[in-house]
């Protein structure tokens, strides 16, 4: 079970990597730029995730397959951007896979040091989307979280899974899958249809007095 954990933290890193590298080539960036927000993209949920739950220092720090991961993900963005950015929406597709593979997973491994079900949803939320948010903060942009359709959502969703899943004796090995599926389809079908939460309206001509 902790090699399975491992292996979706190194996926979720290596997709989220692939979305960070992916947003710098779009934005001119040079290698350094490509590496560095591949990383910061990859691994800034996880590191945020293991500061919380104490599990200091963090992976991500700790253990190199994080950083080659990252780096190698940086390097292919970097080498043969054609063949990436030519498909659909390609940072939206990695985004989101690396969203629902760390919700899973931080959830999991959040229930693992001991967290209250309720904190460990919120915790697995915040690992996927702590490096989307890096990401776009360092370009300077809005961060997809305020302002896509169903992304922060989608993450409660997948890690929800996986917490119920835990208190019902279902084993990690099947709610990881059908919670990251669940987190996945939701955030490709809210780009997709446009769906979001309800945004406030402003009035412009202000309440309108009687005569």
């Amino acid at each position: 079970m902790e090699s399975f954990l491992y292996g979706l933290d190194l996926a979720g890193t290596f997709v989220f990597a692939l979305s960070g590298a992916t947003a710098g080539v779009k934005r001119g960036l040079d290698l350094f730029g490509v590496l560095v927000l591949s990383f910061v993209a990859a691994n800034t949920g996880g590191i945020l995730r293991d500061i919380v739950i104490g599990a200091v220092p963090p992976g991500a720090i700790q253990d190199w397959h994080y950083l080659g991961v990252s780096l190698a993900a940086g390097i292919v963005t970097f080498c043969f951007p054609s063949r990436i950015l030519h498909r659909w929406n390609p940072i939206l597709l990695f985004d989101a896979a690396g969203l629902a593979l760390f919700a899973v997973s931080g959830a999991h491994k959040a229930l693992l040091h001991g967290l209250h079900p309720v904190m460990a949803t919120l915790l697995g939320m915040l690992t996927g989307i702590g490096g989307g948010m890096a990401r776009d903060v360092l370009l300077s942009e809005i961060p997809t979280v305020l302002r896509a359709e169903l992304y922060a959502v989608a993450a409660l969703a997948g890690a929800a899974v996986v917490v119920v899943a835990k208190g019902l004796q279902c084993p990690f090995s099947v709610s990881a899958p059908a919670g990251a599926t669940l987190c996945f389809g939701l955030r490709v079908l809210a780009i997709k249809h446009g769906w979001r939460l309800p945004v406030a309206r402003i009035d412009e001509d202000g309440p309108k007095r009687s005569e």
